[in-house]
């Protein structure tokens, strides 16, 4: 096992056991109601209210309040999901009042197995099951109202938030208590699209006007009475150990009320956040440098280039294997090819870089602890702060704030315990909150790739064989080390691999780096994509074919598919750029979507510049168009960043970016213009928050080659000199 911060605890979940687990942890809450409270939630004191299941409920005032069950990090759960209720509910969307759901088992997410946000899977999850307590919920204050009324059912029409009847009318509000009363309805009709009146339709974020007015609380905003601060000293180097701490300078400094310290963090508690960072920097701490001392990116590369020349696990012949993958004989491909290609690229590791470093406040009193927390897993920071706490889970309370970005950092727990910890220690809530380079610094990092590609064009150029190894550390080792998957995470999306190919071989070696790495927003979505696309466009030129054209051969019998490329190239007038301008073009289905991005670049004295970003998706019927708009914006924003600067390097055992000064975003300056466009459709929606990000890497690379004639196998693209 490698080396970790303090306090962290294998998770008690992957992504891959999340889906092998779904049918056994959803069961029958995967329709979603249960008229059962939920433990613990947020009320408001003095009204009536009445919970007409797990989601739903409506005070006696005609407030609505619903409980959202994913994590708001900016992606729009807040109004997308109820938009799904309120379309079956019959209600405005504006009029929903939203608030974090705790932890419970109503509130699992089906396709991940655990009261999870992540994989990109929110709305599908909810697709239906929330639709469906919105009906259920309509047709039980229906019901109510036939009572009051003293007519059928089908005499009553419920619309904007009131059922009316024979000219009388009641509201949900009035009706709420009486409706709670009745048996929840076992057989309820959705609406067909066509009746849709909110889904699919743009609305307005219901969480902005917070954000607007301050209002809105994010994990550094919580504030409560009597509440203290503090910071951690962690080792300078990954998996460093305090030999010995002199705390006798920072507990004699103003405001600092203790330092408590283990063998792993030096915890310091003070009346301000300040005053806990001035004393943290007057510790004298004595770190051994543990296992990590001599390790550098060099090593690492070295480490995973003799790993690659392993054969690997195919995972073609292997039963570990969740879906069906293409079949043939890759080796026998190759060897009948007439023209064959061979290429490995190259991914480094990645920060999350999360615009709210980490923090979590706690307050523990007797045998209960209250958790306040940007979380992406509720379940799982129950039970390590009850951990920490010595406490049953069923005692601790987590109340989930707003996340200032997760892109799966905050998957990880790893800065739950010390505020839990403190909490204890001093009898009164403390806040934790770790610093930009406290976190830059002791990240989960996405993992380095090696990514070997070797293909083969028969006589016509057509693709006759295609094979990828991936050589990388895992992640779910981590999670879980009692998984026995071998293929973690690394074969998502290439398992999915979209173009017709008789021979098709996919390999993973796993190969451990020294140092913990974990889920980045796209996981291994990222790095095979750009593998896989940069390969397709590099055979594109050997068969000496148009690059579009040579993906629509390969994709010849998949109308859909076909249709995102048509739109992509329509969009970007593709073949004809401005003069001086290059195109480059990139396509993914992943995350049960469809997606094509064409990169439109110059050189401009030296240096690459990213002018315009065609973007088109086809993922399903839409709830919400304007936030898949803004979601596919940030995702190539993000994916961008990484394609030009992201590189983690490693000295001494020491990560040396610290801050957004040498771990590069994009600036307003640089974002190129972004032209999206959703492709119509009604099949059962995708996923949006992650399926930005992989296409954009090829895509700009292979504009970049159209530019030079040089091939970019290996980022960040300024490693090349050209960003």
């Amino acid at each position: 096992m490698s080396a970790r911060a303090p306090g962290h605890p294998p998770s008690r979940w992957s992504r891959r056991d999340f889906l092998k687990h779904s049918a056994l942890a959803g069961g029958g809450l995967v329709l979603g109601v249960s008229l059962a409270a939920p433990a613990t939630g947020p009320r408001t004191p003095g009204r009536p209210v009445s919970e007409l299941n797990a989601w739903l409920r409506i005070g006696s005032d005609d407030s609505i309040t619903m409980l959202v069950d994913r994590s708001e990090m900016g992606q729009g759960v807040y109004t997308a999901l109820p938009m799904l209720i309120a379309e079956e509910l019959e209600i405005d969307p504006a009029r929903v009042r939203v608030v974090a759901a705790p932890v419970g088992d109503a509130y699992v997410n089906a396709l991940n197995g655990g009261q999870v946000t992540g994989t990109s899977n929110s709305v599908p999850d909810a697709w239906e099951k929330l639709r469906k307590a919105g009906a259920q919920a309509r047709l039980m204050l229906v019901a109510a109202a036939a009572q009051r009324f003293g007519v059928p059912a089908s005499a009553c029409q419920a619309a904007e938030g009131r059922v009316t009847a024979s000219g009388r009318t009641a509201t949900y509000g009035e009706l709420a208590a009486a409706a709670a009363r009745l048996p929840v309805p076992k057989d309820v009709k959705l609406k067909d699209p066509g009746q849709f009146r909110i889904i699919g339709r743009p609305q307005p974020r219901l969480d902005t006007p917070s954000k607007v007015d301050g209002t809105a609380e994010f994990g550094l905003d919580v504030r409560l009475p009597g509440m203290l601060y503090a910071t951690v000293a962690l080792a300078p180097q990954l998996g460093g150990r305090i030999q010995s701490i002199d705390a006798k300078a920072a507990e004699a400094m103003p405001g600092v009320r203790r330092v408590i310290a283990s063998d792993t963090q030096a915890i310091v508690v003070a009346d301000h956040f300040w005053q806990a960072r001035k004393a943290r920097d007057a510790l004298t701490i004595r770190w051994a440098p543990g296992p990590n001392a001599q390790l550098d990116n060099a090593a690492i590369r070295a480490r995973l280039l003799e790993a690659a020349k392993k054969p690997g696990l195919s995972a073609l012949t292997s039963d570990d294997v969740a879906a069906p993958l293409k079949g043939g004989d890759a080796e026998k491909g190759l060897s009948q090819a007439a023209k064959r290609f061979e290429a490995v690229y190259e991914l480094p590791m990645l920060a999350h870089a999360t615009m709210e470093p980490m923090n979590c406040t706690a307050d523990v009193k007797g045998s209960h602890c209250d958790l306040y927390v940007g979380t992406q897993v509720q379940s799982i920071a129950q039970a390590i702060a009850a951990e920490a706490a010595g406490l049953k889970p069923a005692q601790v309370d987590v109340h989930t704030t707003l996340l200032g970005g997760g892109f799966g950092r905050r998957l990880e727990v790893d800065f739950v315990p010390a505020a839990v910890i403190a909490s204890k220690a001093l009898g009164v809530p403390v806040k934790v909150v770790w610093t930009r380079e406290d976190d830059m610094t002791n990240d989960y990092f996405r993992p380095p790739a090696l990514e070997a590609v070797r293909a083969g064009l028969d006589a016509q150029g057509r693709l006759s064989a295609w094979a990828l190894h991936v050589t990388s550390p895992s992640i779910t080792a981590r999670f879980d080390p009692t998984n026995k998957d071998p293929f973690d995470s690394v074969i998502e999306y290439v398992q999915n691999f979209p173009y017709a190919v008789a021979n098709f071989g996919l390999n993973y070696t796993r190969q451990e780096i020294g140092i913990d790495v974990g889920y980045l927003r796209s996981v291994s979505h990222g790095p095979n994509c750009f593998a896989v696309e940069s390969s397709i466009d590099e055979l594109a030129q050997l068969a000496g074919k148009d690059p579009l054209a040579f993906r629509r051969e390969l994709l010849a019998g998949k109308p859909r598919h076909l249709e995102v490329l048509r739109l992509a190239a329509e969009r970007s007038q593709w073949g004809h750029p401005p003069a001086g301008h290059y195109q480059g073009i990139a396509f993914m289905e992943g995350y049960t979507s469809l997606i094509a991005q064409v990169a439109e670049v110059s050189i401009e004295r030296g240096t690459l510049r990213v002018h315009r970003m065609t973007c088109v998706i086809d993922c399903g019927q839409t709830v919400n168009p304007r936030i898949i708009e803004s979601q596919l914006e940030s995702g190539m924003v993000y994916g961008l960043s990484a394609a030009l600067w992201g590189d983690i390097t490693v000295r001494n055992g020491q990560v040396q970016q610290r801050n957004f000064n040498a771990y590069r975003v994009l600036r307003l300056n640089e974002t190129p213009q972004f032209d999206i466009h959703i492709v119509p459709s009604v099949g059962k929606p995708g996923g949006i928050g992650e399926t930005g990000v992989p296409p954009i890497a090829p895509a700009v690379c292979n504009a970049l080659y159209a530019a030079t004639g040089k091939r970019v196998r290996s980022l960040p693209i300024s490693a090349h000199g050209l960003a």
